[in-house]
């Protein structure tokens, strides 16, 4: 019989006034809570710390993403308003978005919008038919990239300003796609990179586009019932090579980010590392056994999140959630403006 594993487990209690709303004027001013998740022991630590916690033959992997300024309004025949939140292009005027109205949404619906209009297809063919194919009237992503505005979380309760144009994306976004950042990368400028490049710390990049599923609630009680969105990734042979490297070399493969992590072990599947690209549905939940990430660094996550799931299943449920516990308490800055966390492995 299937072991129960409630979304529950992964709750826990944050006040509202620990979110951060804006990023701090440093990229690498932020704080790194340190859990060594085989001894359940923290340090409180800040993020230029992160050197003497890496050793020159490790491996830290990036995501490569660039966030499209996915969200767009836009009005109907009769004057409603719209908002479309763009999921990910499927050719090149077409694309899948979630809709917002008054009313619902239905096919054939033209909306007006500043660069042309957009008119709606149909159901999006995927799992959860929560939805719409669009067509554009130019290129998806130069579309939206045009007339988009940056497309911040949920839980930052403020319009997108200039700054988030360049503050919500990392020094090293280059594949536009991914319509949420890979927060654990915000961190990390220049000034850090030369530290590490400085004492041979190695460095290899992953795509993977992070899709608007990444904030999407459980919806169900038991976890494994969840079913996971799509997000595409690529693992380059380049980044293969790197791991191989690493490994020969007795360095660790640090992932920065979940987004990452799930690349990286979605394209070990099949046992060894492989370059390639697709699409991934892999959930990440207690007891699962990592083929690649050797340690993890990332930002906070919601609660009940499939991300905090990914995260306990590397380090221990219960150590993750009295991590947790420890930041509320020492007042750390939680989510994707938020401050980080250096993890190695523990018992699930």
């Amino acid at each position: 019989m299937r072991a129960l594993m409630r979304r529950a487990d992964f709750h826990f209690e944050l006040p509202p006034e620990l979110i951060a709303q804006a990023p701090l004027p440093e990229r690498s001013a932020s704080r790194l809570l340190v859990l060594d998740g085989k001894a359940g022991a923290l340090a409180d630590r800040r993020f230029t710390d992160l050197p003497s916690l890496l050793g020159p033959h490790d491996l830290l992997v990036f995501n490569d993403t660039r966030v499209v300024a996915a969200r767009l309004f836009g009005t109907k025949p009769s004057g409603g308003r719209v908002e479309v939140f763009l999921e990910r292009a499927v050719g090149e005027r077409r694309a899948w978005v979630q809709a917002r109205a008054s009313k619902p949404i239905r096919s054939g619906l033209v909306i007006g919008t500043a660069g042309g209009e957009i008119r709606v297809v149909e159901r999006a063919s995927t799992p959860a038919g929560d939805l719409w194919e669009i067509e554009t009237p130019a290129e998806v992503l130069a579309f939206f990239e045009a007339h988009g505005a940056v497309p911040l979380p949920p839980y930052i309760g403020r319009a997108a300003g200039d700054d988030d144009r360049a503050r919500y994306q990392s020094i090293f976004a280059r594949a536009p796609g991914a319509v949420a950042a890979p927060t654990a990368s915000l961190h990390f400028d220049a000034a850090l990179i030369a530290r590490l490049d400085d004492m041979g710390v190695h460095r290899a990049e992953v795509t993977l586009h992070v899709g608007a599923g990444t904030f999407q609630p459980l919806r169900v009680d038991d976890v494994r019932d969840h079913v996971m969105h799509a997000e595409r990734f690529d693992v380059p042979p380049s980044l293969v090579e790197a791991v191989r490297a690493c490994r020969a070399a007795g360095g660790r493969v640090v992932a920065v980010g979940t987004t990452v992590a799930r690349a990286l072990e979605s394209a070990a599947q099949g046992g060894e590392l492989a370059a390639g690209a697709g699409d991934t549905r892999l959930f990440i939940t207690p007891g699962y056994a990592f083929r690649v990430v050797d340690a993890l660094i990332t930002n906070f996550h919601l609660p009940e999140s499939t991300l905090l799931m990914l995260v306990s299943a590397f380090a221990g449920r219960e150590a993750v959630l009295a991590a947790y516990a420890h930041a509320v308490r020492e007042r750390y800055r939680f989510f994707s403006y938020g401050d980080a966390m250096f993890i190695t492995p523990g018992v699930s």
